[in-house]
């Protein structure tokens, strides 16, 4: 049995950015010589979830738009009263609030198997990291379980 971790480290151009690392993930699975096992995908960030969807650009607009609903920019969030807020505070703190409550409705990490050396993905599902704040550096953490 092997346990192989490994960081993928990706930039976001916006909010709501869906970044489809299906094919980033299948090659370090390969390059680990994995038959079989399983990969946790794990988000390093609670405003960036990963999810598995079908890589649909009008469905990916429609979800865009869903998350939007659910928790708008244009809402007034506690979390982003600074004069009021006293913990996990740095100097260049962001207005995020609606990241936050965006994130509640996603998965922070998928669990997938891994059959024969391949991802067990159906026809149309692909693995996305998705920007729930800005545009910035991100970090996904995987950790492949198998042999």
């Amino acid at each position: 049995m092997k346990i192989i971790n490994h960081i993928i480290e990706l930039s976001t151009s916006a909010t709501l950015d869906f970044i489809n690392i299906t094919e980033k993930i299948k090659k370090i699975v390969k390059e680990n010589g994995i038959k079989n096992g399983v990969i946790n995908i794990q988000s390093m960030h609670t405003t960036m979830a990963v999810i598995v969807q079908e890589a649909e650009p009008l469905l990916l607009g429609d979800l865009k738009k869903t998350l939007e609903k659910v928790a708008p920019k244009t809402m007034r969030y506690m979390h982003d009263n600074f004069k009021i807020r006293t913990v996990n505070m740095n100097e260049n703190e962001p207005i995020n609030g609606h990241s936050h409550c965006k994130a509640l409705f996603l998965t922070p990490n998928v669990f997938l198997n891994i059959v024969k050396s391949e991802l067990q993905l159906g026809e149309w599902q692909n693995i996305f990291a998705v920007e729930l704040d800005n545009a910035r550096p991100r970090k996904i953490a995987l950790q492949i379980i198998g042999k």
